[in-house]
């Protein structure tokens, strides 16, 4: 059964990792794809004939959502190339981890802006459209560590904390029109990234895991499919965590 069929959806951040593995699994349940990507030319076109050859529309696009101007910019683009815009996936992020003692300024404001920052634009920038169609379900990507904190992250952990108080807000806002906001916190996710670590270091991070797993860009976007669809058409301002019971 295919749940979004013929649904329009935006991933920002999405040529690679947990970005890529909801554009793949939406296209698969009939949802035509716009996505972003910040470089890598190749990888997207790539991702774009992957879709396309599942039956739906898809394309990528070279843009920045921690720019003000390029979200609004993307957002006019997409609906001219695709009509409705059904859901949004807020999903490009950054890491620059170290303690607070050696955290630069520039790095702390950087993940704040591409963070979070970003959310604000490409809300502000769909909000128009999605009021207008009255209809629309926005997803917010969170972290583990935006809801318990991590030594080492006082950035990343204060763009994910803020990610969630944003939605909430939103999810108040924009309720009357139909308009839904959550968010989903992932916990350890292995993707390129995880696999340039140490065996031993990812081995013991998946046995403290109470699913003794790492979860998967699948296990994320499933959960994307629910809150896109409309199972999930009474659910609004939640934070749906999909750690494999890191925190219960």
């Amino acid at each position: 059964m295919k749940l979004l069929e013929g649904k329009n959806a935006i991933i920002t951040g999405g040529s690679r990792g947990i970005g890529k593995g909801i554009a793949e699994v939406f296209a698969k349940h009939g949802a035509n794809v716009a996505f972003t990507y910040a470089s890598s030319v190749a990888a997207a076109d790539a991702l774009e004939a992957e879709l396309t050859e599942l039956g739906v529309k898809a394309k990528g696009y070279q843009s920045n959502a921690a720019n003000f101007e390029e979200a609004e910019k993307l957002i006019k683009d997409v609906v001219a190339d695709f009509g409705q815009i059904d859901i949004l996936v807020n999903n490009a992020g950054i890491t620059k981890d170290n303690l607070l003692m050696r955290m630069s300024e520039e790095d702390f404001d950087q993940v704040i802006e591409v963070n979070l920052k970003s959310v604000f634009n490409m809300t502000k920038a769909i909000q128009r459209t999605m009021l207008k169609q009255r209809s629309g379900s926005i997803i917010n990507m969170s972290s583990v560590v935006g809801v318990k904190g991590n030594a080492g992250q006082a950035n990343y952990a204060a763009s994910k904390a803020g990610i969630i108080g944003f939605s909430k807000s939103m999810a108040l806002e924009l309720g009357s029109r139909n308009i839904r906001t959550n968010v989903i916190a992932p916990g350890f996710i292995e993707t390129e990234m995880t696999n340039k670590l140490d065996e031993k270091t990812v081995q013991g991070w998946r046995d403290s895991i109470p699913l003794k797993r790492g979860g998967t860009p699948e296990d994320i976007a499933n959960a994307c499919v629910f809150l896109g669809s409309d199972l999930s058409s009474y659910v609004t301002g939640q934070v749906l965590q999909v750690n494999g019971g890191m925190l219960t």
